[in-house]
């Protein structure tokens, strides 16, 4: 099977990637297996307990990617650094379910899996 990975730096609301990379998983899930990670600011997208008003709510869209059997994983420094303490396993609290906090070196292990890698980035 095919392997399709995302990266994502930006924030919830700061731009349109959260929604963007969510429609591609969506689709590419349908055909291959789909891997996402979020670097940067892209640690706060999978914050529950989020409540936009007239935008997406980004916690919910990467809760339903995970259940839709996307990979999604955030970077242990990155989430340390803005307040994100994950359990032993890798579950944080403030996370909706189904997202980790692992080690960056995931991330190389994703890309080094992948037949294609998208990063949507500024």
């Amino acid at each position: 099977m095919q392997t399709l990975t995302i990266i994502l730096t930006d924030g919830p609301y700061i731009s349109e990637y959260a929604e963007m990379a969510y429609k591609i998983a969506v689709e590419a899930l349908r055909i291959s297996q789909v891997n996402v990670f979020l670097y940067l600011d892209a640690v706060h997208l999978p914050k529950a307990g989020q409540q936009p008003s007239n935008l997406a709510n980004a916690g919910r869209l990467f809760r339903d990617l995970a259940e839709r059997g996307a990979v999604v994983r955030a970077c242990s420094r990155c989430a340390a650094a803005r307040g994100y303490l994950p359990k032993e396993d890798g579950i944080c609290p403030d996370y909706v379910q189904g997202i980790r906090i692992t080690s960056l070196y995931d991330l190389a292990e994703m890309v080094k899996k992948s037949d294609k890698v998208v990063a949507l980035s500024r």
